[in-house]
């Protein structure tokens, strides 16, 4: 039965090889677990996952296989978005709430399957098929003192089971970010080295000298291993990245965190002659970005954040800024701070799929030597691995 799930996961596009599925097999064969779904779910994810990046894939493929929700549904289709919306909020008496059946696990099981098989539409409101906002057993939303949530979130807390509760669902390499995953991301782009002060204890050479002290402790320290990488940040503020505010300080609150090293500027659009790092008082306290340019060595690693969505004369023409009359033209800045930090990359958070539809994010994409990158797991990971070669 299992060969079949095997190819399930090769449909899914997780990459799982022969060796691994035979180490499952052979784990089983040794009883390393009781026998339960659960267990096996987290066996199966341990032995076939080797990426955290396709944990989403496998929750999906592995709900799919062995007849979860997703069973009720067309493959890979998710649950719609309007029975998420509780529509219908309902307030009921004590004297309510105690008159509703209470199932029992196996029996509530037993009926949720018979629904899966009978329904065909959604609902809502009820008190017996699986929706929202109801009585039934089934469904999210709704009240009940024992049963199964399906979708949305939990309220009053009394499912007796959550079905296709998918952990790592942000892991997914198509999934847009939240500050942890950006992390995760972000730590591919780490150099350590030993530097200041002893502040550890060095196990090895405390044995090793101990040893040779015939027994009598020696204890040894050394510099504690620090993320050495410099890295200078350009965030685009304002304009058409005020669709894009959440996802962006996302970004910036992960990057302070992993990189201890780390300066920042803003520019609206393009850069130009000046930049800023107070959005409020960006008119009384600019940085000349001849300045910028000086300031930090060749090896610091230039990291632009924007969507690149403007009028291509900002990015080309003298003049072309919408704020000022710039002396010389965007791309003239762009090609000076490419030729001064040479490992570089631009971080895009409009969708990689919109990038075609606009002229100016070409003309960037040409300038930034085709290294641009869009805000997702994917993405971040090549960029971080760009910047390390």
């Amino acid at each position: 039965m299992l060969i079949d799930f095997f190819f399930t996961l090769k449909d899914a596009k997780i990459p799982v090889t022969i060796k691994e599925f035979l180490t499952l097999l052979e784990a089983m064969q040794q009883n390393v677990i009781d026998q339960s779904l659960d267990d096996f779910y987290y066996l199966a994810r341990l032995t076939l996952v080797k990426d955290e990046a396709h944990f989403d894939k496998f929750d999906r493929a592995f709900a799919q296989y062995f007849k979860g929700i997703n069973g009720a549904f067309e493959a890979n289709a998710s649950i719609p978005l309007d029975w998420l919306v509780q529509r219908m909020q309902r307030e009921l008496t004590d004297e309510q709430k105690a008159a509703l059946e209470k199932f029992g696990y196996d029996k509530l099981m037993e009926r949720l399957q018979e629904l899966l098989k009978e329904q065909k539409e959604r609902h809502e409101g009820g008190s017996k098929w699986i929706g929202t906002g109801g009585t039934s057993p089934f469904g999210n939303g709704g009240t009940n003192p024992e049963g199964v949530r399906i979708g949305g979130k939990g309220g009053n807390r009394t499912a007796v089971k959550v079905w296709d509760q998918r952990t790592y669902k942000d892991y997914d390499a198509e999934r847009e970010l939240g500050t942890r995953n950006i992390k995760v991301a972000l730590r591919r782009l780490r150099r350590f080295a030993r530097e200041g002060a002893a502040e550890e204890l060095a196990l090895d050479q405390t044995i090793r000298a101990t040893a040779n002290n015939a027994g009598y402790l020696d204890i040894k320290m050394q510099p504690e291993r620090r993320n050495n990488v410099k890295v200078l940040m350009l965030f685009d503020v304002g304009g058409t990245m005020d669709d894009h505010i959440e996802r962006t300080e996302e970004l910036f609150s992960a990057a302070k965190t992993e990189f201890k090293n780390m300066e920042f500027y803003y520019f609206h659009n393009c850069v130009y002659d000046y930049l800023w790092k107070n959005n409020r008082r960006r008119n009384a306290e600019r940085f000349p970005t001849w300045d910028v340019l000086r300031k930090y060595k060749p090896d610091t690693k230039l990291i632009f954040v924007g969507d690149a969505t403007m009028s291509p004369y900002e990015i080309l023409q003298p003049g072309g800024s919408v704020e000022y009359n710039n002396e010389e033209a965007g791309a003239e800045w762009l090609a000076r701070f490419t030729h001064a930090f040479p490992k570089f990359v631009w971080l895009n958070p409009e969708p990689e799929g919109l990038w075609q539809y606009r002229q100016s994010i070409a003309v960037i994409r040409q300038l930034m030597n085709n290294r641009m990158f869009p805000i997702t797991l994917d993405g971040l990971e090549r960029a971080m691995r760009t910047l390390t070669k």
